[in-house]
């Protein structure tokens, strides 16, 4: 499994509502999610919006997010939550920049 971290950025306006949305993910996202090799995805957040999310996948983080970005359900839920989050150049969100990996203890 390849362990892949990110980084993204919430609008501090919408945190809670973002929150709200989180503790009820549609389950057809959920299941898309598993289906394409998202596993142990987690997303931690400050208090200022900056999360940070951890996921395992049998492939690469491209690839994981390849498959499910072909997913109609994950079509339409990042439609919904793109608002939400802060964009960087070019007016792209600024969801998920990838992390590299300096340690890992097992």
């Amino acid at each position: 499994m390849k362990r892949v971290g990110f980084v993204c950025k919430v609008k501090e306006a919408r945190i809670e509502e973002y929150k709200k949305h989180h503790r009820h993910v549609w389950p057809e996202m959920l299941d898309a999610l598993r289906r394409t090799g998202w596993h142990k995805y987690s997303l931690f957040m400050r208090k200022d919006g900056l999360m940070f999310g951890y996921f395992e996948t049998p492939r690469s983080y491209s690839a994981a997010s390849e498959a499910i970005a072909n997913e109609e359900i994950s079509i339409k839920w990042h439609e919904f939550m793109f608002p939400f989050f802060e964009t960087r150049e070019q007016g792209q969100s600024a969801f998920e920049i990838e992390l590299e990996e300096v340690f890992h203890l097992d």
